[in-house]
């Protein structure tokens, strides 16, 4: 009841303050509801309205709809260091479908993340391309990542992925996707994930530009940096967890991807040691993995020296990327022919 001056009662505020709390709570369930129903990465909790297609976003969240696509029994994992490997090239010289699951500026967090996303749903894949770079070569066991990624989208537990619905970034995208999915003509972003760099490169200026080659040029320091020296290695020991648990005859493929001569350390130097030690540990947890084989793609070569060929001193051209892919692609028909 109002007050004897009008004014609103204890009770009235305390009628409104529940009124106020069911609708907020009501409008709340009610979103939730039609956010899991749409689904806004497809990534497979409702299939309600799937769509068989991946639409145009950023590959942060693509890779919920293309990890669990079964049409794919064979994936790419890293960052843009690896990006230019074309599935289509290794789908042809293998047999086995792959899927570009690399994400740019990701470190091995992210990519263990997708790799648990793609075996949740292959649980036994033909084969498994790994990426390991410099990112990998750290003591923090938290393995920090530096730009944001959607660690809810690719979560098993439903409430981390009903917390992730509640960001208004999603919000929007469940309009985008509602949108998408009732316009008349549905853009499509491409089925197997690759993403050509190149292009975005060229739109910067060419290889001779001043600012391109000093950056490709420029020496690494000779100390190694702080927290990449080990002689711990998380990221190696959790890839190790990971592989242990793959059948016996998934074929496993680790890359030490390209790097430009003038970004290697000098030998001897506490650079060199602390990046030896780090790929040896990556090497041991390979080695977890008995039908697996090791790339070193940063070994001394002189495509490591030609400039013509890296737009810096860690993203390369299809000149390289395209026998790097072969060299992958055998080592793959090599390790299923084994007994």
């Amino acid at each position: 009841m109002a007050s004897a001056s009008g004014s609103p009662g204890r009770q009235d505020w305390a009628a409104f303050a529940r009124l106020f709390l069911c609708t907020a709570l009501g409008l709340l369930a009610g979103y939730l509801t039609l956010a899991v129903l749409i689904d806004p990465y497809d990534s497979g909790r409702s299939t309600l309205f799937s769509a068989g297609a991946v639409r145009p976003q950023g590959p942060r969240t693509a890779a919920a709809s293309r990890g669990r696509d079964p049409a794919f029994t064979g994936a790419v994992f890293g960052n843009s260091h690896i990006q230019l490997i074309e599935p289509a090239r290794l789908t042809a010289a293998t047999g086995i479908r792959f899927v570009q699951l690399s994400v740019p500026a990701t470190g091995p967090g992210e990519q263990l993340a997708l790799l648990g996303w793609f075996l949740r749903h292959h649980p036994a894949p033909q084969a498994v391309i790994l990426s390991v770079d410099d990112y990998w070569c750290t003591d923090d066991p938290a393995l920090a990542n530096d730009k944001p990624f959607p660690f809810w989208l690719y979560s098993p537990d439903p409430l981390a992925y009903l917390r992730g619905l509640l960001r208004f970034s999603v919000a929007q995208e469940v309009v985008g996707r509602i949108g998408w999915l009732v316009g008349p003509r549905r853009k499509r972003a491409t089925t197997d994930g690759w993403w050509d760099y190149e292009p975005d490169y060229f739109k910067l200026g060419s290889l001779d530009d001043e600012h391109l080659r000093a950056a490709r040029e420029a020496p690494v320091p000779d100390a190694a940096t702080p927290g990449q020296a080990g002689p711990d290695f998380p990221a190696a020991d959790r890839l190790a967890a990971a592989l242990s648990a793959l059948p016996a005859e998934t074929a496993v493929v680790m890359v030490f991807p390209p790097v430009y001569a003038a970004g290697l350390p000098r030998p001897g130097t506490p650079r060199a040691h602390a990046e030896a030690a780090c790929r040896n540990a990556a090497a041991a947890a390979l080695r977890r993995h008995g039908r697996s084989a090791l790339i070193d793609a940063r070994r001394e070569r002189p495509a490591l020296h030609d400039p013509g060929l890296f737009f810096d001193q860690t993203h390369y051209r299809h000149a390289l990327a395209r026998p790097l892919a072969d060299e992958i692609a055998a080592a793959i028909v090599r390790l299923r022919g084994a007994p």
